[in-house]
C-alpha cells in the first residue's frame, strides 16, 4: 500500500512539474488600442518624418528629406506645430552642381479625422507652409505641402506613419522661375506626450 500511495505522489508531482513547464512566449507588440486619448486637447506631439523620398517633375530629380516636428493639440484631433526640413537633392547634372543640400521651417496644422478611424489607427490631413533656402543660392523659397497619412498606433504613445501628397517650392517669389512640384512619400513616427491637465 505503500508503494501504491508513494507511487501515485510521485506521479502527480512528475504532472505538476512538467505542466510547469511550459515555455511562454513573447510576441513583440504591433498595435495599441488607444481609440482618442492620444489626440486630445492639450496633448503635445514630437517626432517627424525620419525618410521622406520624392521625385522633382520640372528638373528629373531625386530628393530625399528628414523633417522632425512637435505640435500641440489646440482641440480635440486639431494639432498645431512646425517642422524643420531638411533635404538633399540630385539631379542629372555634372559635379558638385548637380547635389544640393537644403533647409527651411515651415509651421503646420494636422487634422485627425473622426471617420475611418479604428482604436489603434487614425488618418490625418497636413498642410505646411514655410521658408526654406539651399546651397544652390541665396534665394529664399516658398514651400508648401499638402499631404494624407494613417497614423498606427503601436503603443500608448508612439505611432508609425506613412504619408503622401504633393509639394509645392518656388525659388524666386517675385517671378514664375524656380518653381518645383511634385509628389512624395514618407515613414516616420510621433510621440504623443500628454498636456500637463492629463
Amino acid at each position: 500500500m505503500k508503494n501504491l500511495l508513494l507511487t501515485l505522489a510521485l506521479s502527480i508531482g512528475f504532472i505538476t512539474y512538467s505542466s510547469a513547464q511550459v515555455e511562454v512566449k513573447t510576441v513583440p507588440q504591433s498595435s495599441a488600442d488607444v481609440g482618442m486619448a492620444p489626440i486630445r486637447q492639450g496633448n503635445w506631439m514630437i517626432g517627424g518624418s525620419v525618410g521622406s523620398l520624392g521625385y522633382s517633375f520640372e528638373s528629373e530629380s531625386f530628393n530625399i528629406q528628414v523633417n522632425p516636428r512637435a505640435g500641440y493639440f489646440v482641440s480635440d484631433g486639431v494639432a498645431i506645430g512646425a517642422q524643420a526640413n531638411l533635404s538633399f537633392r540630385t539631379s542629372d547634372g555634372e559635379g558638385d552642381a548637380s547635389n544640393e543640400w537644403g533647409y527651411g521651417i515651415a509651421p503646420f496644422v494636422r487634422y485627425y479625422f473622426p471617420g475611418g478611424a479604428s482604436a489603434t489607427g487614425r488618418f490625418f490631413g497636413q498642410g505646411d507652409i514655410g521658408i526654406g533656402g539651399s546651397s544652390a543660392g541665396d534665394n529664399v523659397s516658398l514651400n508648401l505641402g499638402l499631404n494624407a497619412g494613417y497614423a498606427h498606433f503601436i503603443t500608448q504613445t508612439v505611432a508609425l506613419e506613412v504619408m503622401a501628397g504633393y509639394n509645392y517650392s518656388k525659388a524666386n517669389i517675385s517671378s514664375d522661375l524656380g518653381k518645383q512640384s511634385g509628389l512624395g512619400v514618407a515613414v516616420g513616427f510621433q510621440i504623443y506626450l500628454p498636456g500637463r491637465n492629463r
